[in-house]
């Protein structure tokens, strides 16, 4: 047996830049572009790293996703709370439960949404200025805005959403993290949310959880434990992730003062921006997707797969595919046919997609508005990301301007 037949160490040693994929990623693009990769804590699984193979796991139901809560399957922090959400069923449960949240996250009501997020941003950036510099962009921006927006959309009382957040680094934990920690979070923030359920049955709002509450009292659509699940599971994937995205944003944009000197002269462009940035950035260094189990057997990218083998899909490496997207490597904010695989496809493609999508224009269009010379008051090489964490966030970001 050769050297590349051999299940590679996952995740791959990061490339020496934070805004590019590790090497292996190209290396197996074009060698083997389905390979088997052996996980931190021991499992084995196949990783596709090609555009059209990551984007056939993701839509081919013959790669299920409740499979995938066997006890050979490579599990992160973020997996092990999918075992329970949305995240980890198939069609019907998925379809059933996604029903009953999508009411919420349609382009009507996210466009509803808009000049409040508006609003916020100009308020969290004014109440900026007068700051002491540098100033940390994650407390005064990056994290309130999301964590706002979806403590509001949910109904989670404003005081109580800080220490949400801090529950929810826990539970984004990647290979590295504690997982001696992992559970007794997951149960403390779902008694939380048990106790709130509560507290809304008594005094309903005009939130989602509340009509999540009167779906599962009077018309038996969800369990008791499904609703609490669904809450956590919005709650932290509804604005971790986009904490990270304003971060990685910020940073690349001025890694690349050319383009971003393209987007002050022309604002217009911040819907294709973000798009474009949304597939350049680096999120997560193992990828970014959740396994997935055969539960046939399928050739994937001219492998024959068995039934039940555990596959895992490289997202950020099919966003860097020259096959799909020409000179993959370079930022250009003009791209056009950008089909990014950043929010998946298919029954799982992110459900707040188009929320997310405004909050970035908007944190975009606010700080070419309130701070058009922001800059990272400290070299690159000097920034602290958490540690242990599936996707890249930053411990603050200082910045001047």
């Amino acid at each position: 047996m050769t050297e590349i037949e051999e299940p590679l160490a996952y995740p791959f040693p990061p490339a020496s830049s934070v805004h590019h994929p590790s090497p292996v990623f190209a290396r197996l693009r074009e060698e083997r572009p389905v390979a088997r990769i052996r996980t931190p804590d021991g499992n084995t699984a196949w990783l596709a790293t090609r555009y059209e193979d990551v984007r056939q796991v993701l839509l081919d139901p013959r790669f299920s996703r409740a499979a995938a809560a066997g006890p050979d399957v490579p599990l992160t922090g973020i997996a092990r709370l999918a075992k329970e959400s949305m995240l980890g069923m198939d069609p019907p449960e998925h379809t059933r439960l996604r029903r009953l949240v999508a009411s919420a996250f349609t382009a009507r009501r996210v466009n509803a949404l808009r000049p409040r997020v508006v609003k916020l941003v100009d308020d969290l950036l004014t109440a900026m200025q007068p700051l002491r510099r540098p100033a940390d962009l994650v407390e005064n921006l990056s994290l309130r805005l999301p964590l706002q927006v979806i403590g509001d959309l949910i109904g989670v009382p404003e005081q109580e959403r800080r220490i949400l957040h801090d529950w929810a680094d826990t539970v984004m934990g990647g290979w590295s993290a504690d997982p001696g920690a992992l559970d007794p979070t997951i149960d403390r923030v779902a008694g939380y949310f048990g106790e709130l359920i509560e507290a809304k049955r008594k005094n309903p709002a005009d939130d989602l959880m509340s009509v999540l509450i009167a779906a599962r009292d009077e018309e038996d659509r969800l369990t008791e434990r499904e609703l609490v699940v669904l809450c956590l599971g919005l709650l932290i994937v509804g604005h971790a992730t986009t904490v990270g995205h304003i971060n990685m944003f910020l940073l690349t944009l001025l890694r690349y003062p050319g383009e971003f000197a393209k987007l002050r002269a022309r604002p217009e462009l911040v819907p294709q921006a973000v798009e474009e940035l949304l597939r350049f950035i680096q999120l997560s260094d193992g990828g970014g997707a959740l396994p997935r189990v055969t539960t046939e057997e399928v050739e994937l990218g001219g492998v024959r797969l068995p039934a039940g083998a555990v596959v895992m899909q490289a997202i950020n490496s099919g966003n860097r595919d020259p096959h799909q997207f020409p000179e993959p490597d370079r930022l250009d904010l003009t791209r056009t046919a950008n089909q990014h695989l950043s929010f998946g496809v298919g029954v799982h493609h992110c459900i707040g997609a188009s929320l997310a999508r405004m909050e970035l224009q908007e944190a975009l269009h606010g700080l070419l508005r309130h701070m058009p010379e922001v800059r990272v008051a400290v070299p690159e090489s000097e920034l602290k990301f958490k540690q242990g964490m599936f996707i890249k966030t930053l411990e603050e970001l200082p910045v001047e301007w």
